[in-house]
């Protein structure tokens, strides 16, 4: 019951930040890191790709897919995290990233990640 639970708020969390990428594009663009090239395009591609693996995680032929895409995005999101911490504070729009909020925003990736290899990893082998 709770992983069924969880995996719905997975999927209504993922699909509801895809969306935000475009309905907010200024703050997500505003944190990518300068070095990464084309940040527009890297902000609409992650929306995206929220949305896809989101919606993916609903049926259970795609969930393995969905979620190692997740965890694979989230790695691939640690440099703005990272970013936000040298930068804080951050304004993005009315909410302003301190850097104590940068540091836990850093340290919840790892609780993501788990979370979305928890539909993919087999289950534990009874002993």
């Amino acid at each position: 019951m709770l992983k069924k639970a969880s995996l719905l708020i997975l999927i209504i969390g993922y699909i509801y930040a895809g969306v935000n990428h475009f309905r907010n594009p200024a703050s997500y663009i505003r944190i990518i890191p300068q070095y990464i090239p084309f940040p527009v395009f890297v902000n609409y591609t992650s929306g995206i790709l929220e949305i896809c693996f989101g919606l993916l995680l609903a049926f259970k032929q795609t969930r393995p897919f969905a979620a190692a895409g997740i965890c694979l995005m989230l790695i691939a999101f640690l440099p703005v995290h990272i970013q936000m911490i040298i930068d804080a504070p951050v304004n993005l729009g009315t909410f302003t990233v301190t850097p104590l909020v940068a540091w836990l925003r850093l340290l919840l990736q790892p609780v993501l990640i788990w979370w979305a290899w928890w539909y993919v990893a087999p289950p534990n082998p009874p002993r």
